[in-house]
């Protein structure tokens, strides 16, 4: 009897994904990496000994994709002990500069997307009596700075499911985290430029490929975490301090938020021409 861990991980191809695939697989796991080329050989972790991976394409918004992807861990390995709904895009922009097509992108991915997996492998878990769901939100789910409306929305939306399913579940002896990473250097930066409100964008593009920490770093926090049983996961230092301030800094927090949204209208207008009158 094979008593290797099974794990799946959404967005598995490239960045987080790739970097907790890598860690698991060498811990001797047995690793399921989804993401949505037809053919991610070339990008799967290669550096494994001890375990098995292999890929499945898989777009988080397909409900008949999921139901794929659950027929497969049954056949294959009859059960899964760790799902980890790890993919997501980026994206920035001013509340009246984002288009509502844009909100309906990141909603249906970053949100309904980890809803879909949870729908998905839920009853398998129950039936199991076991298991783990690993939802990867982000620090934006907790602290919302001004400028970030879709992305904090959904990331706060995943929190929110998480921390209900912790409860839901927990009769079933079904356990769930969360983690809520802050920057840190991966491909996400990409997908934020989509050219709504473009000067955020860049900045947030900027900010993911110059931050100090890789998703090496931080896909070893998060298994440490979930190892020791933790709900919510916060791997970044710099996530930390952001959380604790919020959390307790009360009056403190929202003065910097509101100063943070009023340096935003101030850069808006530098570069409009158009004084305070800038969107």
């Amino acid at each position: 009897m094979d008593l290797r861990q099974r794990v799946l991980i959404t967005g598995g191809a490239s960045g987080l994904g790739q970097a907790l695939a890598r860690q698991y697989a060498a811990r001797g796991a047995r690793v399921l990496v989804t993401d949505l080329a037809p053919d991610a050989d070339a990008l799967l972790p290669t550096s494994a000994t001890d375990g098995d991976v292999a890929y499945l394409q898989l777009d988080v918004r397909d409900a008949s994709a999921w139901e794929k992807a659950e027929s497969w861990v049954v056949e294959h390995w009859g059960g899964l002990d760790v799902l980890v709904n790890n993919a997501g895009v980026g994206a920035g922009g001013r509340i009246d500069l984002v288009p509502f097509e844009d909100w309906e992108w990141i909603v249906g991915i970053n949100l309904l997307g980890v809803v879909k997996g949870c729908q998905t492998f839920v009853p398998l878990f129950k039936e199991q009596r076991s298991g783990r769901i690993v939802n990867v939100a982000s620090i934006a789910g907790l602290v919302h700075v001004p400028g970030m409306a879709s992305y904090n929305t959904v990331k706060a939306g995943v929190v929110a499911l998480s921390e209900t399913l912790l409860h839901e579940l927990a009769p079933f002896g079904v356990d769930v985290s969360v983690v809520c990473p802050s920057f840190f250097r991966s491909n996400l930066g990409a997908s934020i430029l989509r050219g709504s409100d473009v000067p955020l964008e860049r900045s947030g593009a900027s900010l993911v490929s110059g931050a100090r920490a890789s998703a090496d770093v931080i896909a070893a926090r998060t298994i440490g975490a979930i190892d020791k049983g933790r709900f919510l996961v916060l791997p970044s230092h710099e996530g930390r301090l952001a959380w604790y301030a919020k959390r307790f800094g009360g009056p403190a927090y929202h003065w910097a938020m509101k100063r943070v949204g009023a340096q935003l209208r101030r850069k808006a207008a530098q570069r409009s021409g158009r004084g305070t009158a800038a969107r």
